[in-house]
């Protein structure tokens, strides 16, 4: 069985990634094809990069996952296909990869650019459906990355300069909020592992979870440790910070947006 994943910001108002579907299947009939998520934001780089990197390893090992966030389509960017944590993972080279090649041992990396693989006419402004989607499909039957074009540095590949949780001179942890999904949760990229750090150094003390006016004491285990309508601090499925408002939309409730700053500190009980 072979598993295609498909992470796009195309949205699923419009053909696209039907197209792209039906690209996938013409090569390979008995290909898998997961859609990941077709809602990330229009151009978001950062929030792709964090979303790849925490669903992949859901997925067995040898899955292909294209990633199409890509506002370079038609310029002088590459398309890359790297092998990661025995996966395979194909992108434009626009740092979208950046937290997949910090946190894993990278198997190789190639540049797309046998036309043999690709469609026979390739567009400049959908390369998802020419070029990422065959070339996904003919890996999944067995064709190996080194022939799809020549192999690359991992040091010469674009890089996203990605904020990380940071402390401040007082000793409160400062994140950011990468995400909002449908139901208005604000995710953080503020792990479970630093946040336990940041918890362990003053373990006598109480959290406080600050994001724009609202201050939220204490982490709960679910959404259901608060009465509805109230705000919530919960570690969300993938592993990072959440803020949430039980039975309600955090980002019209707090007025959150993404991008902005998710304050922790430790205040005497």
């Amino acid at each position: 069985m072979s598993i295609i994943t498909l992470l796009t910001d195309f949205g699923t108002e419009d053909a696209y990634v039907g197209v792209m579907k039906g690209v996938i299947l013409s090569v390979n009939s008995s290909a898998v094809v997961v859609d990941v998520c077709h809602a990330v934001d229009p151009q978001d780089l950062v929030g792709a990069a964090y979303l790849i990197n925490a669903v992949y390893r859901y997925f067995p090992k040898g899955t292909i996952h294209i990633i199409v966030v890509d506002p370079g389509v038609g310029g002088d960017r590459a398309i890359v296909a790297a092998g990661l944590a025995e996966h395979v993972f194909i992108a434009p080279d626009n740092g979208v990869l950046t937290l997949l090649m910090d946190e894993n041992d990278i198997d190789g990396i190639v540049r797309v650019e046998n036309p043999h693989f690709f469609l026979n006419e390739v567009s400049h402004t959908f390369h998802g459906r020419d070029i990422f989607a065959p070339v996904a499909s003919h890996i999944s039957k067995g064709v190996p990355i080194d022939q799809l074009g020549r192999p690359l540095s991992p040091k010469n590949l674009a890089r996203l300069n990605i904020s990380k949780p940071y402390l401040t001179e007082k000793g409160e942890l400062i994140g950011t909020i990468i995400s909002i999904d449908r139901f208005g949760n604000c995710i953080s990229n503020i792990d479970e592992s630093r946040l336990k750090e940041f918890i362990q150094n003053s373990p006598e003390k109480t959290l406080e979870i600050k994001v724009d006016k609202t201050v939220i004491k204490g982490l709960s285990q679910s959404y259901l440790n608060v009465t509805p309508g109230n705000p919530v601090a919960v570690i969300g499925s993938f592993g990072f910070l959440e803020i949430a408002v039980n039975c309600g939309d955090a980002r019209r409730r707090l007025k959150v947006s993404k991008g902005g700053d998710v304050m922790l500190k430790l205040s005497a009980r």
